[in-house]
């Protein structure tokens, strides 16, 4: 909940063309509803795509106030589902997110289902588990994961300036996450599956997550609302992709 329509344009307008020259990276932005339409605009001629930040699973209908895929579907690439404020603010389950991300494949739109567990559930020993099963139920009946992404992003970490430690963070998308979408959808399909990090991700940290085996890109958060940093991020990670 960043950002005015007009603030959002000038911040696309100060980086557009510097993310355009990024080779190897595919870069996606994420404004808020009111500002989808024109910074779609302000991007025709970029290679940059734009995606939502949530959505309802109805694709219409009497549901006042909120936006469907269907009307997302003119404008978005991409919707976030399930992203841990939505969770822990508005109290979101993992049906209604189930329900999204069906919703979002039916319009052709490419979900990125957040995952990641609390201080609490880390500490208590039980992130694997709560992790699992997000998994299991956010992607339940999901025959093929076409356009899926997977975010990992740790609660305890988004925000806070300290963002989780690689080693680990490759650990859980590896043992538990990329494991558990091998099993369920094969090697090859869950190989097609882009797993990204979330939480305090920086320009000094980026390196460092994106050299781990299991982790493919970020979803910035902070960040992403200053240009010479966002932009610092997508540069490094092209760079790590070129070698």
């Amino acid at each position: 909940m960043n950002t005015t329509v007009e603030e959002g344009l000038q911040l696309i307008a100060s980086m557009k063309h510097l993310l355009n020259e990024v080779n190897g990276v595919e870069t996606v932005i994420f404004p808020p509803f009111l500002s989808l339409v024109p910074i779609k605009e302000a991007l025709n001629g970029t290679s940059i795509k734009l995606g939502a930040q949530n959505m309802h699973y109805q694709l219409h209908g009497a549901v006042t106030g909120e936006i469907g895929p269907s009307m997302l579907s003119e404008v978005c690439d991409f919707v976030i589902i399930g992203h841990s404020e939505r969770r822990q603010l508005l109290r979101e389950d993992d049906s209604m997110i189930n329900k999204k991300i069906k919703s979002a494949q039916s319009v052709g739109l490419r979900p990125i289902l957040c995952v990641g567990e609390s201080l609490h559930e880390r500490q208590s020993g039980h992130a694997k588990k709560v992790i699992k099963a997000q998994l299991e139920s956010g992607l339940k009946d999901i025959i093929r994961p076409d356009g899926i992404a997977i975010a990992y992003e740790p609660i305890w970490a988004i925000g806070s300036g300290e963002a989780a430690d690689p080693a680990l963070v490759s650990e859980i998308m590896g043992t538990v996450i990329f494991e558990w979408l091998q099993r369920i959808y094969g090697q090859n399909d869950a190989s097609q599956i882009s797993l990204l990090y979330g939480g305090s991700v920086s320009p000094n940290n980026i390196n460092r997550f994106i050299k781990q085996k299991h982790i493919h890109g970020a979803l910035v958060g902070g960040a992403s609302l200053k240009k010479d940093q966002f932009v610092d991020i997508v540069k490094i990670a092209g760079e790590l992709h070129d070698d």
